[in-house]
C-alpha cells in the first residue's frame, strides 16, 4: 500500500492528552474526536489537515494513557500514517488495532520538515521525501499486521476472518 501526503510535524513526548484532550473524552464518535485532534498543540490543526496527510513526530509519541481515542482522532482527521522517532508501546498497538499505520524512523523523523510531501510504501518499508528527494528504509510490517491495517483495523480483520 502506498500513501502520499503533506507532512505536519510535532516534537518529542507528545502524549495522548495532547493528541486528544481529556475534556473531549465524553464521546467515542470519531468525527467529533477529529475536530479536536492536536488542538492544544495547534488550535487550527484539524481545520488544516487534508485527507492523506502524514504526521511526523519525535521520540515517545503517544505516551501517557492507553486511550484508543488518540489514534482514532488522528486517523479520522485524515492522517494516513504517523512517522516518529519512537512510539509509546500501547499507542503503537492501539494504532495497529484501529488500522492506523505507524513507522519508526529516527532519521526520517529528524530530517523531514513540516510541509514536505512524503510518499510511504508500507509493503516495501520505504519512506520517500519528494520535497528533499531523500529515501529512508524501515522494516515493513509483517504480513499479518499488513492484513490488519488493510482491513481497516483489528475488528474488521476478525470479522473478515470469521466470515471466511
Amino acid at each position: 500500500m502506498k500513501l502520499s501526503g503533506k507532512t505536519w510535524k510535532f516534537g518529542n513526548d507528545v502524549d495522548t492528552d495532547l493528541i486528544i484532550p481529556a475534556r473531549y473524552l465524553n464521546t467515542s464518535d470519531p468525527k467529533e474526536l477529529a475536530k479536536h485532534c492536536m488542538e492544544d498543540a495547534d488550535a487550527t490543526f484539524a481545520g488544516k489537515v487534508s485527507p492523506g496527510d502524514i504526521m511526523i513526530a519525535g521520540k515517545n509519541f503517544g505516551c501517557g494513557s492507553s486511550r484508543e481515542h488518540a489514534p482514532i482522532a488522528i486517523k479520522e482527521v485524515g492522517v494516513t500514517v504517523v512517522i516518529a522517532d519512537s512510539f509509546a508501546r500501547i499507542f503503537y498497538r492501539n494504532s495497529i488495532n484501529i488500522g492506523l499505520p505507524i513507522l519508526e524512523s529516527p532519521e526520517a523523523a529528524k530530517e523531514i520538515q513540516e510541509g514536505d510531501v512524503v510518499e510511504v510504501d508500507l509493503d516495501k518499508g520505504i519512506i520517500f521525501n519528494q520535497t528533499q528527494n531523500k529515501t529512508y528504509e524501515v522494516a515493513p510490517f509483517p504480513p499479518f499486521i499488513q492484513e490488519i491495517i488493510n482491513a481497516g483495523g483489528l475488528v474488521n480483520y476478525v470479522k473478515k476472518k470469521v466470515a471466511q
